[in-house]
């Protein structure tokens, strides 16, 4: 059975990539996003209704991050929209061990959709396509927190989870946690890019002020700012974060991405390859 799919944040690391499977299996797909037709802006909730009208389904990612003040507002006022315009279900993208994200959640969970959770440790594209990029290609990846251990999951496999829980029924109302294989070190995840890539790069341990500090400096917002001071502190500071889970295996069939083989892949793309300047 073919569906009409909403993917909010359809242009971003894990939207553009659900929204590439859900095309290859024929599905109607509408991209959620500032610059589609109809537009779609989490800050302008008139905005809601037109991106939902003739959609059967969602998959909902809310930008920055489920933790930031006013999400959980947006979120409810769009599966309120979401239940008038009759879709039969959403899936909510949402972060693992994050409380404000979890506040998220019971709304999506007490909706009257259907619905299934899919929470997400770091992704290892934030090294290639995201915040740390730079840090890479600078070769000295500044970050806070040394002794943290996390199980970073790959942006491809939270797709094929996304796209396959989005059209299956059987996961609804499941909550899927999903992450890599084993738990690394930063030290661990620069040393096994270092070795990738053939280049010098190191990491250096900073204090979460001083991560801060230089985000200011970077000119970075002052939200930004704080969503990476809450993730640090109060995400990776937390141990029950850090456990692995098998929900990428189970509904896939096949092992979760290692970070080795995700580094083997983002070398043969050529992105770290770049200099700094033109990442700028």
């Amino acid at each position: 059975m073919k569906h009409n799919i909403l993917v909010i944040g359809g242009t971003g690391k894990t939207g553009s990539r659900v929204v590439e499977r859900l095309n290859e299996s024929g599905h109607h797909v509408r991209i959620g996003s500032r610059n589609s037709s109809p537009a779609f802006d989490w800050d302008d909730p008139s905005t809601y209704v037109p991106a939902l009208k003739g959609m059967d389904r969602a998959y909902i990612v809310y930008y920055p991050d489920l933790a930031v003040p006013g999400a959980r507002e947006a979120i409810e006022k769009l599966t309120e929209a979401a239940l008038r315009e009759g879709l039969e279900k959403v899936v909510l993208l949402s972060g693992k061990g994050e409380k404000e994200a979890e506040a998220c959640e019971e709304i999506v969970a007490n909706s009257g959709l259907n619905y299934t959770l899919v929470r997400a440790s770091w992704f290892n594209q934030n090294f290639s396509e995201g915040a740390f990029l730079e840090f890479v290609l600078a070769g000295q990846v500044a970050l806070p927190m040394p002794e943290a251990e996390i199980p970073f999951v790959d942006a491809d496999d939270i797709a094929d989870v996304v796209a396959r829980v989005l059209v299956d029924d059987t996961y609804n109302g499941q909550t899927l946690t999903v992450t890599g294989p084993r738990k690394m070190t930063w030290g661990e995840v620069v040393e096994t890019m270092a070795a990738g890539t053939g280049r010098e790069i190191k990491y250096l341990p900073i204090s979460l002020d001083e991560f801060k500090e230089g985000m200011k400096a970077a000119g970075l917002p002052d939200s930004y700012v704080w969503l990476f001071g809450y993730l640090f502190s109060e995400v990776l500071g937390n141990p029950h974060n850090q456990e692995v889970s098998a929900d990428v295996q189970q509904v896939l069939g096949r092992k979760a991405t290692d970070f080795r083989e995700y580094v083997e892949k983002t070398v043969s793309t050529g992105v770290w390859n770049q200099s700094v300047q033109q990442t700028l």
